[in-house]
């Protein structure tokens, strides 16, 4: 196939768990700095990577240039994966009315890193549409994208934002 973009992840996962995980990419990485868009027949889609999901500056910025998915292959832990993987997807979902597709390798127990798994798309709704455990597996989801406008309509929150109060975090620098 052809290449359709290249992406760097934005946000390093440095984290410090005491007593349980630390983890420090910023040792072996460097970040992006730019955000990543690409053109589909169907629409534009953003891309994050694992940890970019934390920040909902991306996603919302994806979306209020026109994505109508964002897709996050990632590799949460069996720390932070039960607490916060499908949370994290649901809420970038519902805060941009888009749908969230998130891929991750299965678990594998004689590994040193123990993927959460549970690959998982969510609509604009919130609702989780597929989902794997942490078994290999493939995710097969049905992706109505007229459920974009369906809930962009019945919660206008694109029309209702109020940059008189707060910035505009998609406003072009």
């Amino acid at each position: 196939g052809d290449l359709l973009a290249k992406h760097r992840k934005v946000h390093l996962f440095d984290i410090n768990f005491p007593g349980r995980m630390v983890f420090q990419e910023s040792e072996v990485l460097s970040a992006g700095n730019e955000l990543t868009q690409f053109a589909t027949p169907w629409g534009a889609v953003g891309l994050g990577i694992c940890y970019d999901v934390r920040f909902p500056e991306m996603a919302m910025v994806a979306a209020r240039r026109g994505c109508l998915m964002m897709v996050y292959p990632g590799a949460f832990n069996t720390t932070t994966g039960p607490l916060h993987w499908e949370l994290l997807m649901r809420a970038r979902a519902m805060d941009n009315q888009i749908f969230v597709a998130a891929c991750s390798p299965a678990r594998d127990e004689n590994a040193e890193y123990h993927a959460w798994g549970h690959s998982t798309v969510v609509d604009p709704y919130a609702r989780v549409v597929a989902s794997t455990d942490e078994k290999e597996g493939i995710v097969y989801a049905d992706v109505d994208l007229s459920l974009v406008d369906e809930v962009r309509k019945a919660i206008p929150i694109y029309t209702q934002r109020r940059f008189d109060v707060y910035p505009d975090v998609a406003a072009k620098r």
